[in-house]
């Protein structure tokens, strides 16, 4: 069976106008690729506001505040704070916590496939399937969110077989 093609698009903060529509963009993915999202995870370790994060900042740095220090299991410590994106509230925290982060990750149910990364401190990315992609830019399109030129310019590639990726 061969995989849908699968599109990148790029997401940091600073390519946006303003940071906050980043962060609406990454609120509206969330809602449409929930039923296929098994984990939204960040690591706690030295989360930051980016520069770029204008409205909220004083909110978010709240949110920095209020993660409890990761958990230490004999000499490592455990750098991953999981959220329940069903969970609208841990939903709405996780998008504005996410580009503060050293790495956050959106999984596909199994963690066999990663839809969002971002990573500090300035890149971020969608590997979205072309249905999913297709719901995405719908959904976007109902809110009124204008979908950035590059991305609506953007085409799917197949994945590389299992056996060719890496190195």
């Amino acid at each position: 069976m061969a995989e849908e093609p699968v599109t990148t698009l790029r997401a940091e903060l600073a390519r946006f106008e303003r940071a906050e529509e980043g962060l609406a963009l990454l609120e509206v993915f969330l809602e449409v690729a929930g039923p296929r999202v098994g984990a939204a995870v960040l690591d706690p370790i030295g989360l930051r506001l980016p520069d770029e994060l204008t409205d909220d900042r004083p909110l978010v740095q709240g949110l920095i505040d209020g993660i409890e220090p990761p958990a230490k299991r004999g000499l490592l410590q455990v750098a991953e704070h999981a959220f329940d994106l069903a969970d609208e509230q841990q939903r709405w925290d996780y998008v504005r916590l996410a580009y503060c982060s050293n790495l956050a990750t959106v999984w596909s149910i199994g963690r066999r496939t990663t839809y969002f990364e971002a990573a500090a401190p300035r890149t971020a990315t969608y590997w979205l399937p072309e249905s999913l992609k297709a719901q995405y830019f719908d959904a976007l399109q109902a809110r009124g969110w204008a979908i950035p030129e590059d991305w609506l310019a953007a085409v799917g590639k197949r994945p590389k077989p299992w056996w060719k990726r890496g190195g």
